[in-house]
């Protein structure tokens, strides 16, 4: 698909081939011969390479993995180059602006008399049902309130808080402006990642100090909502994502390749953009425990832990090394679902069935209005006490048809084997066929890795 806009220096140069794609299927061909030539001679179809041809099959392996940190160690020792000048003076800045306390601060306008007081945002605003926390405001925060908390213990933790139902046409009527007033900023690229927040592209050359235009962002976004806003300031969108926290609330805060080492050497893992408990568990069973041991890694180990993809990239990210390419082409969803936490578990077939219908409708509505049916079908369900599984099946052909939708969905879940568990949560998905020309490449990596694929 073509791209609107681009901002980021990029250089134009052959791909870089991946060893592996040349000695994998080597080393594949050559056990494949090795099991034919003792077929001829002996008939063991099904015999195991003989110790000499094993040796060689590793050898051809561990070659492979070498030469793939060797080349990716040379073309991508350090990603964030390409912002550089030929003298090395950086031109290319990314820009991160996230919203303070977004929903929050918008049901205090919508209420002023609420200034000052805690406020949590979620569900229906009930905190006796089965919802979480959508957003807390900094008073509530301060009582330990977290995105992502069941409303229920957050009432325990703040128990004098104002709890108010999410309200997305609201948040989406603010939040439109919010990126009009992004766009409407001379020389600017804008990538939304979300409601509340979006990286700007500028080159310093042509729109003058990167800490000026941030504060011009601040203003202007206040002037338009009454808003506040975070920015933080990179040579990477990493970068650029992190160093927003440090600027929270109402500031800014640059985090570049100067002083990646000193503001995030000793931090957790868990402290960069890209990486969540697990994949900073699985890095702990090798000794990389902070930022720093993470950037220096062992680059083969990494790859035999998480794959040639992977590896590389947790390394990189250690070092804060990622894209800097702002990109403001339109975002073309892959798929849409819709879940339902309910108040009182799912106990009977006729429950179930009726939910799972009533899901799929509502997916087909959605595609629809995309006018790209249904390839994939997918089921997310949450037994009691707190157990989720997800499911993916592929159909013999594209519909838009709910019941067939419904059907696969259903089959998924029988096929778990778990009807007499109750069930809190059901989730149905379609993915949906591509458009026309395919789907642009990831320009973003978030929490969880490029290799993430929510339900």
């Amino acid at each position: 698909m073509s791209r609107t806009r681009r901002h980021g220096a990029v250089l134009l140069r052959p791909a870089p081939v991946d060893p592996l794609a040349i000695f994998s299927p080597m080393a594949m061909l050559f056990w494949q011969g090795a099991r034919a030539r003792r077929q001829a001679g002996d008939g063991l179809a099904g015999a195991p390479p003989s110790v000499p041809e094993a040796a060689w099959v590793l050898l051809v392996t561990l070659v492979a993995v070498n030469l793939l940190v060797l080349t990716r160690g040379s073309t991508s020792a350090d990603a964030s180059s390409t912002v550089a000048c030929e003298d090395g003076a950086m031109t290319t800045w990314v820009l991160h602006v996230d919203l303070d306390q977004f929903l929050a601060a918008v049901e205090v306008l919508r209420h002023p008399e609420l200034a000052g007081r805690p406020v949590i945002v979620g569900g229906r605003g009930d905190p006796t049902e089965r919802a979480v926390v959508s957003t807390a405001s900094y008073e509530a925060r301060a009582h330990g309130v977290r995105s992502g908390m069941p409303l229920r213990v957050a009432k325990r933790k703040s128990p004098d808080a104002v709890f108010l139902p999410v309200d997305r046409p609201v948040y989406e009527e603010v939040s439109a402006r919010v990126m009009e007033a992004l766009r409407a900023q001379p020389h600017a690229v804008v990538e939304v990642l979300g409601w509340d927040e979006a990286f700007v592209g500028i080159d310093d050359q042509v729109a003058g100090d990167p800490l000026a235009f941030a504060e011009t962002i601040q203003r202007s976004v206040l002037e338009a909502t009454d808003l506040h806003c975070s920015v933080g300031l990179g040579d990477t969108k990493v970068r650029a994502k992190i160093a927003t926290d440090f600027g929270k609330p109402r500031g800014t805060f640059v985090l570049t390749r100067d002083n990646w080492v000193e503001v995030m050497g000793d931090r957790p893992t868990t402290a960069i953009w890209g990486i969540g408990p697990r994949i900073a568990a699985r890095l702990e069973k090798h000794g990389y425990r902070t930022v720093l041991e993470l950037a220096a890694a062992d680059e083969t180990e990494l790859v035999m832990e998480f794959g040639a993809r992977m590896g590389p990239h947790y390394r990189n990210l250690g070092r804060g090394v990622s894209s800097n390419v702002v990109d403001d082409t339109p975002w073309v969803a892959r798929a849409h679902g819709r879940e339902t936490t309910y108040q009182t578990d799912l106990t009977t077939p006729v429950e179930v069935t009726d939910a799972v219908h009533d899901l799929a409708r509502q997916v087909v509505a959605d595609i629809t209005a995309e006018g790209r049916a249904c390839q994939r079908v997918g089921l997310k369900v949450r037994y009691k006490p707190f157990f989720t599984v997800t499911r993916l099946r592929k159909l013999a052909e594209p519909t838009y048809d709910a019941a067939t939708l419904a059907t696969t969905a259903l089959e998924l879940l029988a096929a778990l084997g778990e009807g007499d568990r109750p069930i809190r949560l059901l989730g149905v998905r379609a993915e949906m066929v591509p458009p026309v020309g395919g789907y642009d490449a990831p320009r973003t990596t978030g929490r969880g890795g490029p290799a993430a694929s929510p339900l």
